[in-house]
C-alpha cells in the first residue's frame, strides 16, 4: 500500500520566506490578476504567520474574532469562509493562543496545552521503569541507536541512551511544575507561570524530543501486538500498511526522525502523539468548515479517563490552541 505523506526538504520558515520574496517580487500580468486569487491569500496569509516572531514559543491569549479579522482581512471565499469557522468556534472558545510556526509546531501545541491542564502525573509517567525507557529499548533494539539528535547525528549507544534519558527526566520535571501551576488561581499570574516554563528554547527542543521517542516506544507496542494477533487500533493498522512505515524502524528512518527537522506531524502521526501521551486532542479543523470533518478527534473513540486537548487548524500543518471555553450552545 503506497500512502500519500506531506514531506518538506526545507523547513516550513524557510520555505515561506522563499515564497514571501517571490509573491511580491513577481509583476503580476493581467492574466496573473485573474487566476487564482484566492491561492495567492493563502500563500501571502502563510507568510505572515511564519514570518512573525514571539519571544514565547506560544503567544499570549487573543480574542477568537479579533484574531481572525487581524488574519483574514480579503474577501475571496476561501477567507470568508474562515472568518465563518473561526466565528463558529467562537461560540465555544473565548480566545487562541498563537503557537509559533515550524516543524515542532504539532508537537509544542500540545505539550503546552498538556501541561497546562495537568492536575495530576499521568499514569506512564509514574512508572518506576520511566527513566530506563531509552536502556531498555536499546538493549532490543540495535537500530535505535541510529535516532537522530539536534546537531548530533552520530552517537554512541550510551550516549544515545543517556541524553534521551535526561530529555525524559526534564518532561517529568516539567509535568510536576506545571502541576503546581494549574493550583493558581488568578488567571494573569497562571498565565505568567506558564510561560516562564517553556521560555527555554534548549530545554523545549529536549521536550519534544522526549515526547517522540515516547511515540516510537508506542508504536513499538503497537507493531508487537499486532504481530503477536492481539488487538490494534485502526490508525496502527494503517500506520504500518505505508510503504515507508512498514516497521518502527522505517518509521523512526523515514518519519519520526525528520519531524521537528524537515517535516511536521502527519494525521496518522496524531494519533501515535494521542496513544503516547495518553490524551485525546481534539482539532478544530477550518478549511473543513460546513462539513462533518469540521472537529476531528485522535483518537476517534477515546477512552473515558484520558484528559483533551483542543487545537485548531487551517490547514493540518499548522496549529494553534484554543482556550477558554464560553457557557454557549456546543457545535
Amino acid at each position: 500500500m503506497k500512502c500519500v505523506r506531506w514531506k518538506s526538504n526545507q523547513s516550513a520558515e524557510k520555505v515561506n520566506d522563499s515564497l514571501f520574496v517571490l509573491f511580491h517580487d513577481v509583476q503580476c500580468s493581467e492574466q496573473d490578476v485573474c487566476c487564482d486569487a484566492e491561492e495567492k491569500e493563502k500563500m501571502l496569509h502563510t507568510c505572515k504567520m511564519s514570518s512573525s516572531a514571539y519571544k514565547l514559543s506560544v503567544a499570549p491569549e487573543m480574542d477568537i474574532l479579533e484574531y481572525s479579522k487581524k488574519e483574514w482581512r480579503g474577501n475571496t471565499p476561501v477567507a470568508k469562509s474562515m472568518r465563518k469557522g473561526y466565528e463558529a468556534v467562537a461560540r465555544k472558545f473565548a480566545s487562541i493562543r498563537q503557537v509559533r510556526g515550524d516543524n515542532y509546531c504539532a508537537l509544542r501545541a500540545t505539550l503546552f496545552q498538556a501541561l497546562s491542564q495537568a492536575t495530576q502525573l499521568p499514569r506512564w509517567l509514574q512508572s518506576e521503569d520511566f527513566t530506563m525507557l531509552p536502556e531498555n529499548l536499546l538493549s532490543k533494539y540495535d537500530w535505535i541507536k541510529q535516532w537522530q539528535l539536534k546537531e548530533k547525528p552520530s552517537r554512541k549507544t550510551g550516549e544515545i541512551s543517556d541524553e534521551i534519558k535526561e530529555y525524559l527526566l526534564l518532561l517529568k520535571k516539567k509535568v510536576g511544575k506545571w502541576k503546581c501551576v494549574s493550583d493558581i488561581k488568578c488567571p494573569v499570574e497562571k498565565q505568567e507561570a506558564c510561560d516562564e516554563l517553556l521560555k527555554n528554547e534548549e530545554e523545549e527542543y529536549r521536550l519534544h524530543e522526549a515526547l517522540k521517542f515516547l511515540m516510537l516506544n508506542t508504536a513499538i507496542e503497537l507493531y508487537n501486538d499486532e504481530k503477536n494477533r492481539r488487538r490494534v487500533p485502526i490508525f496502527s493498522l494503517l500506520l504500518f500498511a505505508c510503504d515507508t512505515s512498514i516497521s518502527p524502524c522505517q518509521l523512526m528512518h523515514n518519519h519520526l526522525n525528520q519531524i521537528g527537522h524537515s517535516g511536521g506531524l502527519e494525521q496518522v502521526e496524531m494519533f501515535l502523539l494521542a496513544y503516547a501521551l495518553q490524551y485525546t486532542i481534539q482539532v478544530y479543523r477550518l478549511y473543513k468548515f460546513s462539513t462533518d470533518e469540521l472537529i476531528t478527534f485522535h483518537p476517534s473513540n477515546p477512552e473515558e479517563d484520558w484528559p483533551v486537548v483542543t487545537l485548531i487548524t487551517e490547514d493540518d500543518r499548522h496549529y494553534n490552541i484554543l482556550v477558554r471555553t464560553c457557557q454557549e450552545t456546543m457545535l
